[in-house]
């Protein structure tokens, strides 16, 4: 994402409070404080002292819904040294996660076994955004003019470059349903409306070539189709835990004034969507931050890579489905673009969060194979 635009606090505060609230609110603006100065000076390098468990950067806002916390586990910095990190996927089969540096026009991997880090994984990228892995380990890649699959040979097959009759604007994001293989991306179009993070279309729009959108490519037909544009920059894409829904991130707002920092939510319906809805509002505090990319639990919890707020805000934020409820909190000392599920047991969260890759363990498992 570029060009971000600065969201005022609007927390405000009226007059003749009691001692008893003045004291409250005093202990916990002390305690935000102190929450603030403690996530700027956490030293995340190679050779940092060993965090106190447990870490109090896993943060449980409703301890009754958010189980997912290790007591005995911290925050590790894996890597960094990137200029935007985005798009971690996790391949079972290699037990390795790739993930995308979109300025500096490469893909990194992170292999399991040692954590040996090859900085130049795929180089040049197309700028590569997201990226996931279909049902046969195969790489899915969302380049800045389309849509990629890394063949088992080495070879690239490009999957979609239009839709309705013209160029994508850039594709951002992608998830692979199991069962139709059919896969659902989102088209936002960052890479055509930047030069950091790809190259100016010119057509003086702010939609390069067409209205952002949501589509869906049939695997056996190769065709693409729309199935919403109700946000203002479809971003991150996720199912829910049992495939009955399709969540969407809004980025709008680093363009649209009028765009709103939320989550769509949709019911599948065979290959159509129905009955959207803004199911998550990122703001706290008064505060609204992005949500860029997500995934999901098997408990249908909602893992959004979230920022651009400050300490406090920025990192990863847990959401109930039902309600969309925050319920929990991962904090980091940077803005976190996307989150994946991975390790041997599906029970390691990786971030994607600016210049670095972060990893922590957590009582639950991914409900997805990526």
């Amino acid at each position: 994402m570029t060009r971000i635009l600065t969201n005022p606090d609007n927390t405000t505060a009226s007059g003749g409070l009691g001692r008893r609230t003045l004291l409250k609110g005093a202990v916990t603006v002390a305690a935000s404080a102190l929450l603030a100065s403690r996530t700027e000076a956490r030293d995340f390098g190679a050779n940092a002292e060993p965090q106190r468990y447990p870490d109090p950067d896993i943060v449980a806002i409703d301890p009754k819904r958010f189980k997912a916390k290790v007591g005995n586990t911290s925050i590790k910095r894996l890597y960094t040294g990137c200029l935007w990190a985005e798009g971690p996927a996790w391949n079972a089969q290699g037990q390795y996660l790739v993930w995308s540096d979109i300025p500096a026009n490469r893909q990194l991997r992170y292999l399991d076994d040692d954590g040996h880090i090859s900085e130049q994984f795929h180089k040049p990228s197309n700028e590569a955004n997201g990226n996931s892995f279909d049902t046969e380990g195969r790489q899915l890649s969302a380049e800045r003019t389309r849509l990629v699959r890394y063949e088992h040979d080495g070879s690239v097959t490009t999957l979609a470059e239009q839709a309705g009759g013209k160029p994508l604007n850039g594709p951002n994001d992608m998830v692979v349903h199991p069962n139709d293989k059919a896969i659902w991306f989102t088209d936002p179009g960052y890479g055509a409306i930047s030069i950091y993070e790809g190259k100016l279309a010119n057509t003086g729009s702010l939609q390069p070539y067409q209205k952002e959108a949501v589509y869906r490519l049939d695997p056996q037909t190769g065709q693409v189709a729309k199935v919403a544009d109700e946000p203002f920059k479809p971003n991150g894409i996720a199912f829910s835990h049992d495939y009955k829904k399709l969540y969407v991130c809004d980025t709008g707002i680093t363009h649209y004034p009028q765009a709103e920092n939320v989550v769509w939510s949709y019911d599948i319906d065979g290959a159509k969507l129905s009955n959207p809805k803004k199911l998550i509002d990122m703001k706290l505090d008064g505060k609204s931050g992005f949500p860029d990319g997500l995934r999901v639990d098997t408990e249908g919890n909602i893992w959004v890579g979230a920022g651009w707020v400050g300490p406090g805000y920025d990192g990863v934020q847990i959401f109930a489905p039902t309600d969309g409820a925050r319920i929990g909190q991962i904090l980091l000392p940077e803005t976190c673009a996307n989150v994946c599920f991975g390790g041997r047991k599906r029970n390691r969260l990786f971030m994607t969060a600016s210049q670095s890759l972060y990893a922590v363990y957590v009582e639950t498992q991914g409900a997805h194979f990526c």
